[in-house]
């Protein structure tokens, strides 16, 4: 019973949120006529004359899966949608009824060339349970189970790759159930539900708190054993800089007076996180930067820490420390990014195959 969204005024439940059957068959038309006619046909193949390959995903509600792609570098298109059944361009209402062999699922269009499908099965794995083979959290039935739909051989390769080491991994105790099958037609579901985490923000979060997934991600990932492994591959310095989010020396770190041309990347996983076009000289013995590379890749928390509430810079797909944001910039923003180099990479611009080291 998918009683946690009736619960907080989803769109199965009445009152102001009840809408007539015809209205979601015109909003669902509408919805998948307007896919069609910008891809081409209802599998939403990659756009002619382009490189961008799709993936499609089910991990359990769709409103949940859409933030941790969307905004990325290198993806274009974040769609939900319904897959995996018999019925031909299904309703909400239909899916839910558990008659129609679909499932709830993203579709996302991605450029492989900057965000490779790789890189999307670990986000995917770290959105979902996947021992739980009878739907996802709070949300249970065949139509919130998880999936991997591939498009070809190669994603198919990498998408049982992956399975395999995250069995192998020991992260779970349960067995791996998550399906790997061929892509089937994709249909959009109705527009009230697209972008959902930004559209309805206020119930969007309601509801995710509710839902028992966060919870999940946090006890399964970014655990002991991560920090750990870390911690043996990390030099002290890194690890208290990322993992423990303190700060470097200042005026006694790699990059406080990099003068080259070049890009300042995650030291994990070579994001792009700042660009020396938005380098200042702040004067306080760190790298400083105006702005970020990419708004998506750099996420802002707050840190309650030293008795005073700072602004912590954290990056997003690897969630290290990176420094603080100060507001004594010299833009009109007054935004100062300040950036330990212990966290960073610097790749110049003029030899990008020889990355600078920051450990000194």
């Amino acid at each position: 019973m998918k009683w946690t969204k009736r619960l907080l005024g989803g769109k199965t439940s009445t009152g102001e949120h009840s809408v007539s059957a015809a209205e979601k068959v015109a909003s669902r038309k509408e919805a998948f006529d307007s896919r069609v006619s910008r891809t081409g046909d209802s599998r939403a193949n990659p756009l002619p004359g382009t490189s961008f390959e799709t993936a499609a995903f089910a991990g359990g509600c769709f409103w949940c899966m859409v933030a941790p792609f969307d905004e990325l570098p290198g993806i274009v298109e974040v769609v939900s949608g319904y897959t995996g059944g018999h019925t031909e361009n299904p309703t909400y209402e239909e899916v839910a009824s558990e008659t129609t062999g679909h499932a709830e699922a993203v579709q996302i269009v991605f450029d492989p060339n900057v965000f490779p499908y790789a890189r999307l099965l670990e986000l995917f794995w770290q959105q979902i349970d996947p021992t739980d083979a009878g739907g996802q959290f709070q949300d249970r039935g065949a139509s919130y189970r998880t999936a991997i739909f591939v498009h070809n051989e190669e994603q198919r390769r990498e998408a049982e790759a992956s399975k395999r080491a995250l069995q192998k991994s020991g992260r779970f105790k349960g067995r791996i159930v998550t399906e790997i099958v061929d892509a089937g037609p994709f249909y959009p579901a109705e527009e009230e539900h697209q972008g959902y985490y930004k559209r309805s923000f206020g119930h969007y979060r309601l509801y995710r708190q509710h839902s028992g997934r966060d919870e999940f991600i946090r006890d399964h990932w970014n655990t002991d054993i991560d920090r750990e492994k870390l911690r043996r591959e990390l030099t002290d310095t890194e690890y208290k800089v990322m993992i423990l989010g303190e700060m470097e020396p200042p005026y006694d770190n790699a990059y406080w007076n990099e003068k080259r041309s070049g890009v300042y990347v995650d030291r994990l996983s070579g994001d792009p996180l700042f660009d020396s076009a938005d380098r200042y000289d702040a004067g306080d013995g760190w790298p400083a930067f105006s702005k970020t590379a990419d708004t998506h890749l750099v996420r802002r928390q707050a840190d309650l820490g030293g008795g005073e509430v700072r602004t912590a810079l954290v990056s997003r797909l690897t969630g290290i420390r990176l420094g603080y944001l100060l507001y004594d910039g010299p833009s009109e923003e007054r935004l100062h990014y300040r950036v330990n180099s212990a966290a960073l990479r610097f790749v110049p611009l003029d030899n990008p195959d020889e990355a600078s080291d920051s450990r000194v």
